[in-house]
């Protein structure tokens, strides 16, 4: 029953688009991840995925439509709906997902992160 502070859970890392573990809860790894330019298109066929701004800000891109979200607001992308975060700037993000979910979801490839750290 560790407090987790935010920033300084983001302080130890540098890179994007690869996730770390900060915490677990009822099958639901909790991430962070900072993101900056455009990831791959995909989908989770069997998980939703939630992604919180912590700071700064990015668009999740749907086939049908676009969506800006800023810090402190959410989006829910419900399994099977096919998506791409992009963030013009570096955007920092918290992600709430089952634990057996990929990064990539369907799209595989070299952004794919299969095994993630616990910080």
């Amino acid at each position: 029953m560790d407090i987790v502070n935010l920033s300084e859970k983001f302080s130890l890392f540098s890179d994007h688009w690869h996730p770390r573990i900060v915490g677990e809860l009822n099958g639901q790894h909790v991430k962070l991840a900072k993101f900056s330019g455009q990831f791959v298109w995909h989908k989770h066929d069997h998980e939703d995925e939630l992604f919180y701004v912590v700071k700064g800000r990015f668009r999740m891109e749907f086939r049908e439509k676009a969506v800006d979200l800023s810090e402190g607001e959410f989006i829910i992308v419900p399994r099977g709906v096919e998506h791409c975060p992009v963030a013009d700037e570096e955007v920092w993000v918290m992600l709430f997902e089952p634990v057996n979910t990929l990064n990539t979801g369907d799209a595989g490839g070299v952004l794919t992160k299969d095994r993630l750290d616990f910080i």
